[in-house]
């Protein structure tokens, strides 16, 4: 018999994300919700008023800025382990060109 799956992130509390990639997560966030709709869409679902797995629809395949915030909460919190996940390993993320992160920044 396997043992009972305990799920085991890594411990992020001690990373705290810089004010220009707090404003890049939600630029993720984003893809991260259009990711999941066209593998969604893929896999033959369609929107629906309710979420109905024997018909294969949920309320979700809208774009990211029609979600309500719990929805998008879940793709935002995604988005912020990662980047912290990625620095907690010993990465930097740095845009090349410092103009970019206005640009990120206004696209929320």
């Amino acid at each position: 018999m396997k043992d009972r799956y305990i799920p085991k992130p890594a411990d992020l509390a001690d990373i705290e994300l810089p004010a220009e990639l707090a404003c890049l997560s939600e630029t993720i966030a984003k893809n991260v919700h259009e990711v999941w709709a066209q593998n969604r869409m893929a896999e033959g679902w369609s929107y629906g008023d309710k979420r109905d797995d024997l018909l294969k629809q949920t309320p979700c395949l809208i774009p990211y800025e029609e979600l309500p915030e719990i929805e998008k909460d879940y793709d935002r919190n995604t988005a912020i382990n990662t980047l912290k996940h990625i620095i907690k390993l010993g990465f930097e993320i740095r845009p090349k060109n410092k103009n970019i992160i206005s640009h990120v920044s206004l696209k929320k």
